[in-house]
This record gives C-alpha cells, sequence and structure tokens, in this order.
C-alpha cells in the first residue's frame, strides 16, 4: 500500500504545527505502517520546503542522527538517519539560550564538517570527505523530537527531520588533517558533573565514515552536500536533557571545545 499523497500532506502540516505550537504528537507509523523510510524522506523536503517559506531562511546543511549502535538499539531503529539544518537553526556559544522555543530538548556534542567543496558521485569515500572539508570544529546539537516522550520509529523520525531544532559551532576552526578522527577524546559535562566521555570513533567509527553515508544517501535522491554547507557528523555520546539554569560544555582531544547555558526567560 502507497501512502495517499493527501495524506503525506497532512503529516506535514501536523509537523510544522507541532513545533511551532510546541506540543507533543503521537507518532505516525501507528496509523499509517505504509510510511516507508522513502517517504519519511519526501515528507521530511516538504517540510523543509514549508519551513523555509514561512520562517524566510535557507538551507545551511545537514546532521546526521542515530550514527552509534547503541543509539540505534536505544531508539529501536535499523540504520542512521539525517536532517536539514537552516540558517535559523544556527546560535552562538556566547549568547544565553532560551528555553521557550523547546518541546522538551535534549543536547548532544557532535563533530561538525564544514565544507569547501561538493561531495558528488558516483560514490562517495571517507577520502572525499577528508579531501573536501575545508574545516571541522566542535559543536552541540540541540534536538527536540516533536513526538510524544521521543518515541518514534525509523520512518517517524526521518520525517520530523531527525528532531532537529538548534545547532551551535565553536568559533575554532582546525584543519582536519591535524586531528585523529577516531582517537580523538571528548568530555561532554553538564555544569562541573562529566555526564560521558568517550572517543571519535563512537560515531560510525570514524565521523567522516557518517557524512560519507549521507553524502550517498542523499546523491541517490538527487540531492548533494555542497561547499560552504555545514554537516553535524552525529552525537558521540547519548543526548542528555535540558536543564534551564544550566551549562553544558564539550571539550575535545584536539578540538577547541565550548560552553553553553540555557535561561528560561522568553525568546
Amino acid at each position: 500500500m502507497v501512502l495517499a499523497t493527501n495524506v503525506k500532506e497532512e503529516i506535514t502540516n501536523i509537523l510544522f504545527e507541532a513545533e511551532k505550537e510546541r506540543r507533543e504528537i503521537k507518532k505516525f507509523v501507528d496509523d499509517y505502517p505504509e510510511l516507508t523510510i522513502d517517504v519519511a524522506y519526501d515528507i521530511q523536503e516538504a517540510l523543509i520546503a514549508k519551513k523555509m517559506a514561512a520562517e524566510q531562511t535557507r538551507i545551511s546543511g545537514w546532521k546526521l542522527g542515530l550514527t552509534s549502535k547503541a543509539k540505534q538499539q536505544m531508539m529501536g531503529v535499523h540504520e542512521p538517519s539525517y536532517g536539514v539544518l537552516l540558517e535559523n537553526m544556527a546560535l552562538t556559544p556566547s549568547e544565553p539560550i532560551s528555553m521557550k522555543p523547546f518541546i522538551h530538548a535534549k543536547i548532544e556534542p557532535e563533530i561538525a564538517f564544514v565544507l569547501k567543496e561538493d561531495l558528488t558521485g558516483p560514490v562517495v569515500t571517507v577520502a572525499d570527505v577528508i579531501a573536501a572539508t575545508d574545516y571541522v570544529t566542535a559543536a552541540m546539537e540541540i534536538i527536540d523530537s516533536r513526538y510524544l516522550n521521543f518515541n518514534f520509529t525509523l520512518p517517524d523520525v526521518i520525517a520530523d527531520n531527525s528532531s532537529s531544532s538548534r545547532y551551535v559551532l565553536s568559533t575554532e576552526r582546525h584543519v582536519i588533517e591535524e586531528i585523529d578522527l577516531e582517537l580523538m577524546g571528548c568530555v561532554f559535562k553538564k555544569d562541573d558533573d562529566v555526564l560521558a566521555t568517550t572517543t571519535a570513533a563512537s560515531v560510525m567509527g570514524n565521523p567522516a565514515r557518517a557524512v560519507a553515508w549521507m553524502a550517498n544517501k542523499l546523491l541517490a535522491r538527487g540531492q548533494k552536500v555542497q561547499a560552504g554547507d555545514v554537516v553535524l557528523s552525529g552525537a558521540l555520546t547519548g543526548a542528555e536533557t535540558i536543564v534551564a539554569g544550566s551549562t553544558y560544555s564539550v571539550s575535545f582531544d584536539g578540538l577547541t571545545g565550548f560552553t553553553v547555558s540555557f535561561i528560561e526567560e522568553k525568546e
């Protein structure tokens, strides 16, 4: 059974309004088992087009989600996902972040790639990603699933733009050849408490491999990662529920880390 066009439009509108109104919704596959991964990416594209028109913004890049086996098992999915970053999702580490726009936001540390060349086929490799990267930088992503209790299937989360909400990049840029994309250590903290320690290899063995995976998925859909795009390569640790009044920091062996703070005040 194929998902009807009017149902795709309805799902797109529900997701758009849920984010705008900051309310949780139930996952769609319970009512629409015909919601496949490919159809979910169609809905994601329609949702992004609707957001760009309504918010007068543009695409700034891409993000990967569910890149670790542990995260896939935790969420009950079997492969990574990707989503779109928009210019109005970008925040700066120097400004306190209001909790007002979010439903039930979480934060996670990542490594961001900024491209100087397009990633074109026929097949994108890890070497291609490294050669096309202008610089890498420390990042944190704020995810905010529109689904009740962050409960979803893979097609659900893809349709919801892979839980994208906001992202923060370090102001320091690093040459990719000067960092170890497998053994580089990472420490993620809330206030003075260490939440997790890990290495870059927690993202598919090498975060550049995650970027290559996504680039090939995009090419199969007639899209591509382009020069100038920011790519968040996937969470290195589990996502932490954000608490207003707290600070969250990420530090790396080889990348300059940073800290962000959250407040309860209005936007």
